[in-house]
């Protein structure tokens, strides 16, 4: 087993190896692995602004999964998205979240049975394989390992594991995502800013400094999103949004301005909320194209189906509730969605972060993890 580079991030191993030695040697036997052997799988949901992994432990296969799930850990880190921050960045990013997680967990790379990397940018084939073969270096062999998009873990996180139904990410970025029973899937979008993610935070917000740039030349009308994002970017005049944008175009910094846009339509500046409008047809108009191809929807076009609703976009904020804007505009042509929102928002967060834990889509990739796992080995099992 090879270690990437971060050698110092795995450092913590060899004490707890250290530690099983000495204490729970059993018959000349050392329970490798870190906490009394204790089995887990990780799940990882690498994201543009943030990177979460999810250490679980791991249930016996004959057992349904325990409610509540058996979250032992969890760790955060800035974006994994390759096509962002470049492969080496990524790397890094990702084996630091999972060493952080098993570090709190008490376990080792020796203890974990599977990992489910459910990431931004994994777009084709070719992605899978290459992070596939990155993570074979970093774990042993008896690792079971599955990289997917992150819409995947999305929508697993509101079906409890279950792949149906179709998923909207709204975030940094934005995917449709779907699937049927059978296995067939269909997406929309996704394919980054320069190819046209609108309805993202970052399309949201590189069109209010389009809007802006606009005003300033008069070939637009004049907006209050020009005095909050100057005020916010500590500019003194529109065209220093030329020299702050092109400094550093990174998607996450641009897409932080989502919060100005949807104030500003709060208080009925019409630039801002026609940039709104705009975010929810096209947000909306994704979905339906997952949903017409797969025809989840059923012939008639009134079967129910889940709609797994996730990212900062959708959150309500104040008047403008933009998710539920989403809903309402595909229940016009689908009546049966069910929309779903995983997350629970920041009201009473102390009180309710376990379950807030519990539905993020990190868990969702721990819980493909576990059905993947489980599935790999019964059909190992029948044909032997």
């Amino acid at each position: 087993m090879k270690r990437y580079r971060n050698r110092q991030i795995w450092e913590f191993e060899h004490e707890l190896n250290m530690m099983a030695a000495a204490s729970y040697s059993v018959g000349g036997r050392i329970l490798n692995g870190g906490v009394y052997g204790r089995k887990v799988i990780l799940g990882i949901d690498g994201g543009t602004a943030s990177t979460v992994c999810i250490c679980m432990s791991l249930t016996p296969f004959d057992q349904q999964l325990p409610d509540p799930l058996p979250v032992l850990a969890r760790a955060v880190a800035g974006c994994s998205n390759h096509n962002s921050v470049g492969e080496s960045a990524a790397r890094e990013t990702l084996e630091k979240v999972m060493a952080d997680a098993l570090a709190e967990s008490r376990s080792t790379r020796a203890s974990v049975q599977a990992v489910c990397l459910s990431a931004s940018g994994v777009d084709h084939p070719k992605d899978q394989h290459r992070i596939l073969t990155w993570l074979r270096e970093i774990f042993p062999m008896h690792v079971r390992l599955f990289v997917e998009n992150d819409a995947v873990a999305a929508l697993s996180s509101g079906t409890m594991g279950k792949l149906h139904g179709c998923v909207l990410i709204a975030g940094t970025g934005t995917i449709a995502y779907g699937f049927t029973e059978d296995g067939r899937e269909a997406r929309a979008a996704g394919a980054g800013p320069v190819l046209g993610d609108w309805g993202s935070a970052y399309g949201i917000s590189a069109q209010a400094l389009t809007a802006v740039i606009r005003a300033y030349d008069s070939r637009g009308p004049q907006t209050t999103l020009t005095q909050s994002i100057l005020e916010k970017l500590n500019l003194s005049s529109p065209d220093e949004l030329i020299g702050w944008t092109y400094s550093d175009p990174s998607w996450a910094r641009i897409a932080a301005l989502l919060p100005i846009v949807v104030s500003c339509a709060d208080a009925g500046d019409l630039a801002a909320t026609n940039i709104l409008f705009d975010a929810v047809h096209e947000l909306a108009s994704s979905v339906k194209a997952v949903v017409a191809r797969l025809e989840l929807c059923g012939e008639d076009g009134k079967d129910s189906f889940p709609l797994v609703m996730v990212g900062g976009v959708l959150e309500a904020n104040k008047r403008w509730d933009i998710g539920n804007e989403v809903i309402n505009c595909i229940s016009k042509d689908f009546p049966g969605v069910l929309p779903i929102r995983p997350k629970v928002g920041m009201i009473l967060l102390l009180l309710f972060i376990y379950l807030y834990m519990l539905l993020e889509p990190a868990v969702g990739a721990a819980l493909l993890a576990w059905s993947s796992l489980m599935r790999q080995c019964h059909q190992e099992a029948s044909t032997s």
